[in-house]
């Protein structure tokens, strides 16, 4: 099959429905990252996307040394990588708060951040360090509209709970944490003014507290979408935290037209019938792409532009098409996931191309709640 850019000219070992990874678009997804963030070292991506440790190394080859991820899975496996500053963007309760400490013990030259919202978490999170005699960083969980978590920056109780954070023994005030999920104007000019204004008033925080004589060392701000409108504000605590762009996928293509990133993940499926005589059944069921989004709208077949999803169910999609004569069960067709981060987290591991070769495969490292920690 020779889908370009994704020829692999062997796939007799590929069991499908597949993952497959191709470490040339990678490579080129994260110089383009680095090209808009102007520097690595202003950027602190998102590891939920891919979850592999293989990805983490190919980004500290090209000076990407800070990472932020949402599980303590995710963040064991960029300590195994070698990454030494990991922001945990979550807000950590119940026993999660113990894993802190335990992640501390075994990773000790690791600095380790998570996220606050609320004072009595902050409050046994602090109990937990100070008692085993560690200290973490806790980053303000800032409220930017989504209103998934967070506090809004224009209100007093953030002020409040950052000050507890601050002075807090077993805690360090380690910033502010700024993700703006909601932001997904296709319009570029709509979107930049709405992320401008989310910075402004996050901004505006940081400034108060630091005439009140608060340290706030680094503002964590945004994702793929706002990314590039966050990257060209020139202010020296900025940390830019895109995660879906390593792989990238159909969904941000099409919302997000003007970056520069191709798709590096997609699937490998096959044919498994010819139903009718314009229907054809893929070994693509929702098992294996994330089903997130609205059914017939999961995936793209680059080479069957006019392919319809009609039906999927666990193991098989069935798609329309005036081409279906073209197909017979067995043959081959690469699919582009429109939501790749938690079709990644479907797959113990992925195929690896290169040259138009198989070469390997990746595991998903940190697709599971729990490694060791």
């Amino acid at each position: 099959m020779g889908q370009s850019p994704y020829s692999i000219s062997d796939t007799s070992g590929i069991v499908t429905p597949a993952l497959v990874v191709f470490p040339e678009l990678v490579a080129a997804n994260i110089a383009e990252m680095i090209r808009v963030a102007g520097a690595p070292d202003r950027l602190r991506p998102h590891c939920k996307t891919h979850k592999m440790r293989e990805v983490v190394e190919m980004q500290l080859v090209r000076g990407i040394r800070k990472q932020k991820c949402a599980t303590i899975a995710e963040a064991e496996m960029l300590a195994d990588a070698g990454v030494k500053d990991i922001l945990w963007a979550y807000n950590p309760v119940g026993p999660n708060i113990g894993r802190v400490v335990r992640f501390l013990e075994r990773f000790p030259d690791v600095r380790l951040g998570v996220t606050a919202d609320h004072a009595g978490p902050v409050e046994a999170l602090n109990a937990a360090m100070v008692e085993d005699g560690k200290r973490v960083d806790v980053l303000l969980d800032i409220d930017s509209g989504q209103h998934r978590t967070g506090l809004p920056a224009d209100g007093a109780e953030a002020r409040s709970l950052y000050k507890q954070i601050a002075s807090s023994k077993g805690l360090i005030a380690g910033g502010l944490h700024l993700y703006d999920g909601q932001n997904h104007q296709r319009d570029f000019e709509e979107r930049k003014a709405a992320v401008t204004a989310v910075w402004n008033a996050a901004a505006a925080l940081r400034d108060d507290l630091t005439k009140a004589g608060l340290s706030v060392p680094r503002i964590v701000a945004g994702g793929t979408g706002s990314f590039p409108i966050f990257a060209a504000i020139n202010d020296p605590v900025i940390e830019l935290s895109p995660g879906t762009l390593i792989f990238h996928d159909w969904g941000y293509s099409q919302t997000f037209p003007e970056l520069k990133f191709t798709p590096a993940a997609v699937m490998l499926t096959r044919v498994v019938s010819r139903p009718t005589s314009n229907r054809v059944t893929f070994d693509l069921g929702y098992k294996a792409v994330a089903s997130d989004p609205p059914a017939g709208n999961r995936l793209m077949f680059p080479d069957l532009p006019d392919a319809k999803a009609v039906l999927q169910n666990e193991e098989h999609l069935v798609v329309e098409t005036d081409q279906a004569e073209r197909f017979q069960p067995g043959d081959e067709l690469v699919a582009i996931p429109r939501h790749i981060c938690p079709t990644c987290a479907l797959h113990k591991e992925a195929y690896v191309v290169e040259g138009g070769r198989v070469v390997g495969s990746w595991k998903v490292a940190a697709r599971d709640r729990v490694l060791t920690i």
